[in-house]
């Protein structure tokens, strides 16, 4: 058998050494690199005199830009990554940046908190959806990240319902691919009585737990970490959700992609009281009521199509009680392409409004990579 530092053979200790000279070299440069970057930072934060350091539409057209550029071997998700950690160090250099997100430690809104604004920012963890609008609204925290919908169970109904009353605006949205993990105290999946989870996970993972579970109870909690927390206390108890509850926990991996479909993903919102300037590549969501005559909706979604602009989504809901003012039964929710202050977008919104019974404009904000 022939070693790495066997003569002649491939990564000899000669070769290996030149290589790892150039990484040495390399890295250094990164180094030096980043240190201007950060320094440079710094000084766009003092011309700014005041205004608020994250720019969503700024650092979206940071990542789309370095991702199209990206020639390999490292991945366009890789290289947002790495990115926005970069931004997010250079940002926390110049002021806090507080997220509220559903809590606690160690649930997927947390992960969805990392991958938007990176790990450079105080996550405040909340007991709910409620809490977490009102920590924006109340000024405890300068931005919310609420799950909406998944691509197995469809909407959230929660954030749905407060989105409409609140004065908050979306100002961005994050795509995470969802994979359920199964924890207890111990790797052995014998001997589960009782499996916990949000009602969401427990929703993507049922066809599983039919299967391989049949017997065991299943228990919705307010969080998967929740069921994390309860898991720990309890020997035979096991839990659903992200693996990194794992270690806060205590816990031992039972088994990994529990999820019932393989590209299970969520898509999460980010709140703000203000959306997003215009990036170049933008979604607009909105909220209407539709009158009641025959055809309305249709009526009320006919501009769009008119003006060529694609929906990606509409979810209709009961309304709840009088948020908003008004006695219909349904609200349509709608996600489109385009930012509000696109002309097209602009002129086909003005006539949806003429049309509606109620319609409010949720925000305009850069698009995520799915």
């Amino acid at each position: 058998m022939m070693h790495d530092d066997t003569p002649g053979a491939a990564g000899a200790p000669g070769e290996l050494g030149a290589l790892r000279a150039r990484i040495d070299a390399i890295d250094d440069a990164l180094l030096r690199l980043l240190s201007e970057r950060a320094g440079i930072a710094q000084e766009v934060g003092r011309a700014k005199k005041g205004e608020k350091i994250y720019r969503p539409e700024r650092e979206a057209q940071i990542v789309r830009r370095l991702r199209d550029a990206n020639p390999g071997p490292l991945s366009g998700d890789t290289v947002e990554r790495l990115i926005r950690e970069v931004m997010s160090a250079c940002r926390a250099l110049e002021e806090v940046t507080r997220v509220a997100y559903l809590g606690p430690a160690g649930t997927f809104s947390q992960q969805a908190v990392g991958k938007h604004f990176g790990q450079d920012v105080e996550a405040v963890a909340e007991a709910d959806i409620d809490a977490c609008f009102h920590a924006v609204e109340a000024g405890r925290a300068d931005f919310a990240v609420v799950p909406v919908e998944n691509s197995t169970e469809g909407a959230v109904g929660r954030t749905l319902d407060l989105i409409v009353a609140s004065p908050l605006r979306i100002c961005g949205e994050v795509i995470l691919p969802i994979q359920q993990t199964l924890m207890r105290k111990t790797a052995q999946r014998e001997g589960i009585a009782r499996v916990y989870g949000h009602a969401q996970s427990l929703a993507q993972c049922q066809q599983w737990l039919a299967q391989h579970l049949p017997h065991a109870e299943r228990v919705a909690v307010v969080s998967n970490a929740e069921g994390a927390r309860r898991a720990a206390g309890e020997t035979d108890s096991a839990t659903l959700g992200a693996e990194a509850a794992a270690a806060l926990y205590g816990l031992a991996v039972v088994e990994r992609a529990v999820q019932d479909e393989s590209g299970n993903t969520t898509r999460f919102l980010v709140l703000a009281r203000t959306d997003a300037p215009p990036s170049g590549r933008d979604r607009t969501s909105l909220v209407m009521g539709a009158k009641n005559q025959p055809g309305a909706v249709v009526r009320l979604l006919q501009p769009l199509a008119d003006a060529g602009i694609s929906m990606s989504r509409l979810e209709s809901r009961p309304a709840r009680g009088d948020s908003t003012g008004a006695g219909w039964a349904y609200l349509f929710f709608v996600v489109c392409d385009g930012h509000r202050q696109d002309a097209q977008l602009a002129a086909a919104l003005a006539e949806i409004e003429s049309r509606a019974a109620f319609l409010k404009i949720l925000g305009s904000y850069p698009a995520a990579y799915s």
